[in-house]
């Protein structure tokens, strides 16, 4: 991760990044920039609508960037993000290592852009042996600007580094990664952050009868785990507690109903939505929020193996309910009803749970956003989407129609474990929110989990997509 300091006035040996907004440009140039500079960057604008200009001064580079400010303020932020991923590439394709920030822009969009270099800044590369092998060049941004505060800049970082430890464990394969590792790294996390652990093995899974989680296990090498993760402030806001829930597949082939083509490669992926609600929950204990958070994480993986559960099976979960299994590859919903049951025994006032779920979310949104239900939550609702906008982790809420629960109606169990061939990521959530009694949030991270070309400032691979909406999200509900 990059260094980021402050800096009272320019230094002339460092390179400088100055970021002019269309409304002000005339200043902005006026102070920042040469008048040779100033007129060359007015002349090409004018001319063809250049937004983007840079200088080398031999023994420093300028970055001059303009921006145009939109009426949506979240969009505006979103655009200095992007521009900080940008300006970290030109960095590193000119080597260099040291930049000085210098703009007229509100704090918020400042923010913005010092998010957006810091989210581009990640790398995972600790598996290429080539020593010449080129990693960031770019190593420190010093800002220039008396608003910006270093509580401001610590608090960034802490989010950012949460975002590269659930980055981490996404991008790593299962042979790395398995449900027991998994597990263990949240340990080292919570001890870091001041967080409870408790973490289930196997024969305490089978004492409880968490049956979803057993049943997609069967085909394993590899024992479940079940974590429990408890941050409560001697101080918080909420009376009832929050519970955050990830799916936790650390391998998916898809069972018996193999998974063909190319659909596998990046199934190490498929545990994303615990990885990325762990650790927003220790970036939540890291900026020490007022909120009392508690977390939930079922992990296996899911492979063919052994005595593999297989369609036609009845699955009799925690809570007592029979399930039929007609697709071994809808794994993720069978160990978070568990998950969900459990809460029960919590009394939360709210459960949010994120998983990479279904194809069909993928297939509805695209790589833009998360697919989003609710039962009873319709105020966090509002709120969430609220701050899916503001971190640009945005949410589009679908029906939850009463509709849909005929859909995973089963004809000798209670339900199955998957619907019809439409409304694929409805019916998915329909399944969980049976096991639910408490307002409910789903999110299905499908589409945006992993990214396979570079997304402006969040790269290749794993993203963390969604930590920065549930940090936001308790700041905000909970302030």
């Amino acid at each position: 991760m990059i260094n980021i300091d402050k800096y009272v006035t320019l230094k002339d040996d460092v390179s400088v990044a100055v970021i002019c907004n269309r409304e002000n440009l005339n200043e902005s140039l006026a102070k920042f920039c040469t008048p040779e500079q100033s007129d060359y960057i007015r002349q090409h604008s004018e001319a063809n609508g250049e937004t983007f200009f840079t200088f080398n001064m031999l023994n420093r580079y300028y970055a001059v960037a303009i921006t145009e400010e939109d009426e949506l303020g979240y969009k505006t932020k979103e655009l200095y993000r992007r521009l900080g991923g940008k300006i970290l590439r030109y960095c590193d394709r000119h080597y260099i290592k040291d930049i000085q920030l210098v703009t007229l822009a509100e704090k918020e969009n400042i923010l913005g852009f010092i998010e957006g270099m810091l989210y581009a800044s990640y790398i995972f590369d600790s598996y290429k042996t080539d020593p010449k092998r080129l990693v960031h060049p770019f190593d420190n941004l010093h800002i220039v600007d008396k608003d910006i505060d270093i509580k401001d800049i610590e608090e960034l970082r802490i989010i950012c580094e949460a975002t590269e430890k659930a980055r981490d464990l996404v991008n790593e394969p299962v042979t790395v990664v398995n449900a027991e590792t998994l597990a263990s790294n949240f340990a080292s996390m919570s001890q870091e952050a001041g967080i409870n652990i408790e973490i289930w093995n196997k024969e305490k899974i089978e004492k409880e009868k968490m049956g979803g989680l057993l049943a997609v296990n069967r085909g394993s090498e590899d024992a479940p785990t079940f974590t429990i993760m408890e941050y409560k402030p001697e101080k918080h806001n909420n009376s009832k507690p929050i519970v955050l829930v990830g799916k936790g597949v650390t391998y998916d082939t898809g069972g018996l109903n193999i998974k063909t083509g190319n659909y596998m490669n990046d199934m190490k992926s498929d545990m994303a939505g615990a990885a990325t609600m762990a650790c927003a929950l220790y970036a939540i204990a890291m900026l020490k929020l007022p909120v009392h958070v508690i977390g939930l994480f079922p992990a296996t993986d899911n492979r063919p193996n052994h005595n593999a559960y297989c369609s036609g099976d009845i699955i009799n979960m925690y809570d007592g309910t029979n399930v039929e299994v007609v697709n071994t590859d809808a794994e993720g919903r069978m160990i978070l009803a568990d998950a969900l049951a459990y809460a029960k025994k919590i009394n939360p006032s709210l459960v949010v749970d994120m998983a990479t779920l279904t194809g069909a979310a993928s297939r509805a949104i695209g790589p833009f956003g998360i697919v989003a239900m609710e039962k009873n939550a319709e105020n966090f609702m509002e709120v969430m989407k609220t701050c899916g906008k503001k971190v640009y982790e945005r949410i589009a809420e679908f029906p939850f129609w009463e509709e849909y629960d005929k859909l995973i109606v089963s004809d000798i169990a209670d339900i199955k474990n998957s619907g019809e061939s439409y409304a694929g990521m409805i019916t998915a959530g329909k399944f969980l929110a049976y096991f639910t009694s408490y307002p409910y949030i789903h999110l299905d991270i499908a589409g945006v989990a992993m990214n396979e070309k570079e997304d402006f400032y969040r790269g290749k691979g794993a993203t963390a997509f969604g930590l920065r909406l549930i940090v936001d999200f308790l700041r905000t509900y909970y302030k």
